[in-house]
């Protein structure tokens, strides 16, 4: 039984929001062959390894998930909080790549 079996193929393309690329994801990236995805707030590990291998047919080795508070901001006299993140941290297996850049190979 394969994980997108498992779970609704609907849901599953909704659970990646954006891949995030920044100077600290291109860092893990590089270190520990890991990409990161910005995810919906009640997405399970399971569902963002099934979506993962789903939408980029690569095998997945683990999932880290970590959630962050949005801040409170300030702009004048008025006061906003931004969005509370929910950060996945997806390891692939050796051997397996994950091109974002959109650069064909």
């Amino acid at each position: 039984m394969s994980a997108t079996t498992k779970y609704n193929e609907g849901r599953l393309m909704q659970v990646l929001v954006a891949p995030i690329v920044s100077e600290k994801a291109t860092m893990v990236a590089e270190k520990s062959n890991a990409v990161t995805f910005k995810v919906l707030q009640d997405a399970t590990k399971h569902e963002i390894k099934a979506a993962v291998e789903l939408m980029f047919k690569v095998e997945v080795k683990g999932v880290s998930v970590v959630n962050i508070k949005g801040k409170t901001k300030r702009f004048g006299k008025s006061i906003g909080r931004r969005d509370n993140i929910r950060k996945a941290y997806v390891r692939l297996m050796e051997g397996q790549e994950l091109n974002l850049s959109g650069e064909a190979a």
